[in-house]
């Protein structure tokens, strides 16, 4: 009964038997395996264009070696404040770019808006040598609010990256959440939209630990691959990686399990919103659940043995819960039939304090 995050959760089993599968004979290393080989022509199928695709295993990996070959050192990544490569990879996109600065803007429910980039950069200082260079620009899909930008929203960012003449990259750990709720194509919210490179997670919903850096913009792929090995992710054993996104996005199954793990968050926010005293903070449109609980539900729900984060410090009454591919139906009911006990035990107490009985 754990909803901290998707991170807890064990592997597919679809996955966990191609790696097994993949453990049979030798293969050669460093990428040079048959699976590896198969992973491009399989993300082009995908994605309907021809890609240039590097597994790694992480996503933090994943994010900061790709923002390393789109910006220079003195380069300038605009993200939004609350984004996973501002608050949560402990500096390594500065690291891998040796020095970029990451420009923060803020923007409701997780996104940043084309407007308020196109302002920010028309103050960038763009050739001025006293200032960091804008260099790129980095977007979550589904945003770290559990939000999802719409490809309408993608397209005018797009517009304003190329107009400044910046690249567009995607963090997508949550990828296969935003394609289930938006119900497109993964093209239609990528390279159609105007996006140039997609760090494709997998490890949050059934990998073991697999995410890819997938480059429509090819040649910026061209010096990807030494600093990948510079950066200690180019794999002796990569067929164990490659056998990982094979089995994930072979017959959808990254999109069955996006969508269980939607479904149980929807499931979980419907229930909740029920309730007295609760405030959802954002949109459920993935699979995380940001809501405000009243302090006797929380403590009734940790008695009962559930886990999960309290958002803003310990004594905060804002949860963060996330629902995974395997997240089990009986589970979710457990965690509203809890709060809806102490909830209505809280309720009384209120009324009984108002009236004096």
């Amino acid at each position: 009964m754990n909803f901290c995050s998707d991170n807890v959760t064990g592997v597919a089993p679809e996955i966990m038997a191609a790696i097994i599968a993949a453990n049979e004979g030798a293969a050669m290393p460093y990428g040079n395996d048959e699976l590896t080989k198969r992973l491009s022509a399989k993300f082009a199928e995908l994605f309907e264009t021809e890609v240039t695709i590097f597994p790694v295993a992480t996503g933090s990996a994943a994010n900061a070696i790709a923002l390393s070959v789109m910006t220079p050192p003195f380069g300038a990544i605009y993200c939004h404040s609350e984004s996973h490569i501002n608050l949560d990879e402990c500096g390594a996109p500065e690291f891998y770019t040796s020095g970029a600065k990451l420009v923060t803007l803020t923007g409701s429910h997780g996104k940043i808006s084309a407007d308020n980039l196109a302002k920010t950069l028309k103050k960038a200082g763009a050739g001025v040598v006293h200032h960091v260079q804008p260099a790129a620009v980095s977007i979550t899909q589904s945003t770290e609010a559990g939000t999802v930008y719409q490809p309408d929203e993608i397209q005018q960012i797009a517009e304003v990256t190329r107009a400044h003449n910046l690249s567009l990259h995607m963090d997508g750990a949550r990828f296969a959440n935003a394609v289930v709720s938006l119900g497109c194509t993964p093209a239609e919210i990528t390279w159609r939209a105007g996006v140039d490179v997609l760090s494709f997670g997998a490890t949050k919903n059934g990998a073991m630990a697999a995410e890819a850096v997938v480059f429509f913009k090819r040649e910026l792929a061209e010096m990807f691959g030494y600093r990948r090995k510079r950066g200690g992710h180019l794999f002796s054993k990569m067929r164990f990686l490659s056998a990982q996104l094979e089995a994930y996005i072979t017959d959808n199954l990254w999109l069955k399990n996006a969508t269980r793990a939607n479904e149980m968050a929807a499931r979980l926010a419907a229930g909740l919103t029920s309730l007295p005293g609760v405030k959802l903070c954002h949109p459920v449109l993935a699979n995380e659940i940001f809501i405000q609980l009243p302090e006797p539900v929380i403590q009734g729900l940790l008695a009962a043995g559930f886990l999960f984060y309290r958002w803003e410090g310990e004594d905060a009454t804002t949860l963060r819960l996330v629902t995974a591919f395997n997240t089990k139906e009986e589970d979710v009911n457990a965690f509203i039939k809890t709060a809806a006990s102490y909830a209505a035990v809280d309720s009384n107490t209120a009324i009984g304090e108002l009236t004096g009985v």
